[in-house]
């Protein structure tokens, strides 16, 4: 017999800093409260991407407690924000919200707030295809079909059939070197993980107190010395900084044995670098992805950005120019890896003051 569909509560996991996407990007404004791929912010378009999906529930946000403010006047209705004193990484994070859930039987489609998907139709379907393993007490998570061999990204690798539209997950692959990422897109059989997940919120903490009870009873803790404020859930400072920092993937994905993949193909970027964000934005007929603040003259496949200054660009190719406040970066495209080095110098700097 088929076990009823869970109700879905959407976790949209905000307490990332960024830093590859610095100068914009900050810790005190991180890129989940910029507006980088058009007029809204990326929170905002995460949680517009919930709205349409079968029975869904009020989404829940964890967020840093430094941007409660910042988050409050994005959830509208009944959703609720949980405050993290500081971060712990996913698997903490993913803790709290499941902890936090009225009707532990719940499902939780936890997801970044700070990621891109085009197409919002194919995504509501492939949480549907997962729903039903999920309600089988699987941990799902959706995969995207590698377009490339993407050496940024961790891959799972695939295994037998389990239902309409959904796979085993044999392993999670580490962001392999070009020659392992070329095979693995060759075999036709690895997908890109994206870090969205579904569960059951009891599956979730069952599973994370079989691979690491010093983690599951941090969170307890933290939860239950905790308080609320409206709808805000505020745990316990010192009980959540006792427990361990690890991700999902470490913390329980790649231990667990009743672990699917619903593969998707939905335009999906993390838009995790300024050189993603120039593959992914509109360019005009030189490759430049340019702003109003910008004047580029013989100039090619360049990016600027400015909320200050103008920049004017004279016969140059492959730049990334980016101008916030007082800072200035200026890093050839290709290498914007590198742009998290200068965030790390600039928090070293003196102050301006």
């Amino acid at each position: 017999m088929t076990a009823a569909l869970p109700t879905l509560t959407p976790v949209i996991l905000s307490g990332g800093s960024g830093t590859r996407l610095w100068p914009m990007s900050r810790p005190e404004l991180p890129k989940q409260f910029l507006a980088l791929t058009g007029e809204e912010t990326m929170l905002r378009l995460t949680l517009s991407r919930t709205i349409g999906m079968a029975d869904a529930a009020a989404p829940v946000i964890v967020a840093s407690g430094a941007h409660a403010d910042l988050v409050e006047k994005y959830l509208a209705g009944d959703g609720q924000i949980i405050l993290e004193p500081v971060g712990r990484n996913t698997a903490p994070a993913i803790a709290l919200a499941a902890l936090s859930m009225a009707d532990p039987t719940g499902a939780l489609l936890v997801m970044p707030s700070d990621h891109i998907i085009a197409d919002i139709a194919a995504f509501h379907r492939a949480v549907e295809k997962a729903l039903p393993l999920v309600a089988d007490s699987w941990l799902m998570t959706l995969g995207i079909q590698p377009d490339g061999p993407e050496t940024g990204y961790g891959y799972i690798a695939l295994g037998e059939t389990m239902g309409e539209g959904a796979q085993a997950v044999e392993r999670f692959v580490e962001k392999p070197d070009r020659a392992r990422a070329e095979a693995m897109i060759a075999a036709g059989d690895h997908v890109w993980n994206a870090g969205i997940f579904l569960f059951r919120a009891d599956t979730y903490l069952a599973a994370l107190g079989a691979f690491r009870p010093d983690m599951l009873a941090a969170a307890k803790a933290a939860i239950a010395k905790g308080s609320r404020d409206g709808r805000r859930i505020l745990p316990d400072a010192e009980a959540f900084a006792a427990c361990p920092s690890d991700s999902i993937d470490y913390a329980v994905m790649e231990h667990s044995d009743r672990v699917g993949c619903v593969p998707v193909d939905m335009g999906w970027s993390d838009v995790g670098s300024w050189d993603t964000l120039h593959d992914i934005a509109v360019k005009d007929g030189d490759g430049n992805v340019a702003d109003a603040r910008a004047t580029l003259i013989d100039s090619r496949n360049c990016l600027v950005r400015s909320d200050g200054p103008h920049i004017s660009l004279v016969g140059v190719e492959d730049l990334i120019v980016v101008a916030t406040g007082r800072d200035v970066l200026v890093v050839p495209r290709g290498n914007s890896q590198l742009v998290k080095k200068a965030a790390e110098a600039a928090d070293k700097r003196p102050s301006d003051g």
